[in-house]
């Protein structure tokens, strides 16, 4: 069956590899993309690679709220059905923490924030699809995230690109149950809420920001050593196009199988307390007619 999939991140490392092999099985393919020019190219060489003419995309910058509303507006105008929506796009910051324009502290911004906006604003395209999928990106490195303080989710007391990468990939998994949670109470079981983690990848990930001397050090001398962008692409593929997961949700996927996430620092009442500062947080930005909690 014939998909439409939008993927964020999808004009570098996985996301265009994702976008490609996806484009392979016939599926209709939104690319997100923040340049037009590469975003455009990045088209070409998928429709020339695949012989497939149905791509299309969509262009925002993730670190605004507004553009992403304006974004998801777009989507919505032309669009009335979302398959699959892939939050891919992620990354880890600088040494030094800084702020979006909304005054948001960068990681969480990308990697929560951004994708919670997405998927709240499109979540009604998703459930017009006969078995839509919501495919959220993880890392291994939730495991290593410390004690959450629900008082600093900007880290202005106290910052380090890892550990908020960490931690917002915590939150990542945190927030996928919720949804799973959410559309199995409103009897939308047609509609999945899964989360994945890539593994170590050699893509350019993490590679052109300065985390600090050490972490720089670690990210290089670990580059050969990790595996291909194909195989870290290929958990998120196998979810977004498998029958095999059709009815599974508010899991944790890495290497085509589910596993287990660290839960150190899970409750039900985190899980809560994270959903709803990212309701506050993007409160302005909203479609009003849900009604999800």
């Amino acid at each position: 069956m014939k998909k439409t999939i939008l993927i964020t991140g999808a004009t570098d490392g996985m996301g265009k590899i994702m976008a490609t092999e996806l484009a392979l099985q016939g599926h209709h393919i939104i690319l997100h993309g923040r340049n037009k020019e590469k975003a455009d190219n990045v088209k070409l060489d998928i429709q020339q690679q695949t012989g497939n003419e149905n791509i299309d995309i969509v262009l925002a910058d993730l670190f605004s709220l507004d553009s992403i509303k304006s974004m998801t507006d777009e989507i919505k105008q032309n669009y009335s059905v979302l398959d699959v929506l892939i939050n891919n796009a992620g990354a880890i910051m600088d040494k030094e923490r800084s702020v979006t324009s909304d005054g948001l502290e960068k990681t969480m911004m990308l990697n929560v924030y951004a994708p919670f906006l997405i998927t709240y604003n499109l979540i009604d395209l998703l459930k017009n699809s006969k078995q839509g999928r919501i495919i959220n990106t993880s890392s291994g490195t939730h495991r290593v995230a410390s004690k959450p303080n629900f008082n600093d989710l900007q880290f202005e007391q106290k910052y380090s690109p890892s550990n908020a990468y960490a931690t917002s990939k915590l939150f990542t998994i945190w927030l996928t149950r919720h949804w799973s949670q959410i559309l199995n109470n409103q009897e939308h079981h047609h509609v999945t809420a899964n989360v994945w983690h890539p593994g170590a990848a050699a893509t350019s990930f993490g590679q052109a920001n300065d985390k600090g001397f050490i972490n720089n050090m670690v990210f290089k001398v670990a580059l050969p050593f990790m595996s291909t962008p194909e195989k870290g692409a290929s958990t998120a593929i196998y979810l977004a196009s498998s029958p095999e997961v059709r009815h599974v949700s508010g899991k944790f996927f890495g290497k085509l199988k589910e596993e287990k996430p660290r839960e150190k620092h899970y409750s039900e009442v985190n899980e809560q307390k994270i959903w709803d500062h990212c309701m506050q947080v993007t409160s302005d930005y909203r479609m009003p007619s849900l009604s999800l909690s």
